[in-house]
């Protein structure tokens, strides 16, 4: 698959949405929810045999998919993206920034190089893509959902460079919200909190997390997925930065 080219059949004539790090998790639980609402879905990922996969689902909940092989690290990532996207379909009207590995080394153990992975990623790649897909999203009154994580609201040295990083999402996406709101554009941010897959976390770990919940259970990517749709649907939310994470924040001094 080429990183520069959408691949599929004919554009569709209904809205597109863009998901990132759509390969697995919540980034592909979310490419499949709303492949229900929306006519094509662009899945975005590094890992191309995951993307083929997401696309078959996408198509079989009642979307055309048009999967992208891109690393979002990359500057021009993102100019191909959108340029590729408006070649192809023609218009933008939602993009959900999902994409976003960050190192969870212990505060005096990341390295610069830790944290500028992080960055360059989950921040500088989110930033870039919605920058570029900004004019689209203004003609169409799209809107524009960011994946921070609820770590921002309670940083520890043990999580250290997620929790900083998400905590710049957050500030990211209500500076984004504020443009919006003179371009027609809605931005909002997301919270997770324990949302894992098997084998994300040795099992000691995982029971900590989930305790660390006042609903005492982890969730799932789907419980993501559809308040992404929630937030994209209901166009008098804007500027929003909600929690998903079992009541994990709902006291945060009291949170792990």
């Amino acid at each position: 698959m080429s990183i520069a080219k959408i691949e599929g059949g004919p554009a569709p004539t209904r809205t597109v949405a863009i998901v990132t790090g759509a390969s697995r998790g919540i980034g592909r639980a979310t490419a499949i929810r709303l492949a229900a609402d929306f006519g094509a879905i662009v899945p975005i990922a590094r890992d191309t045999a995951g993307l083929a996969s997401v696309a078959a689902e996408i198509s079989m909940a009642g979307a055309d998919a048009f999967p992208l092989a891109q690393d979002l690290r990359l500057p021009d990532a993102a100019d191909q993206i959108v340029e590729g996207v408006i070649s192809r379909l023609g218009r933008v009207d939602a993009l959900v920034n999902v994409a976003g590995a960050v190192s969870q080394a212990e505060l005096f153990s990341l390295t610069d190089a830790d944290w500028n992975d992080g960055l360059a990623l989950k921040f500088h790649g989110a930033r870039r893509l919605t920058l570029r897909a900004w004019n689209a999203l203004k003609t169409s009154r799209g809107a524009v959902v960011f994946t921070s994580g609820s770590t921002a609201l309670v940083p520890k040295p043990a999580i250290a460079a997620v929790s900083s990083i998400n905590s710049a999402i957050v500030s990211l996406a209500k500076a984004f919200a504020e443009q919006g709101v003179v371009d027609g554009v809605q931005v909002n941010s997301i919270l997770p909190g324990p949302v894992m897959l098997p084998g994300d976390l040795p099992e000691a770990e995982r029971k900590q997390s989930i305790e660390a919940t006042l609903v005492k259970r982890e969730g799932s990517p789907e419980h993501i997925a559809r308040t992404v749709l929630f937030l994209i649907d209901n166009d008098f939310i804007t500027g929003v930065c909600l929690p998903v994470d079992g009541g994990r924040t709902v006291f945060a001094t009291d949170s792990v």
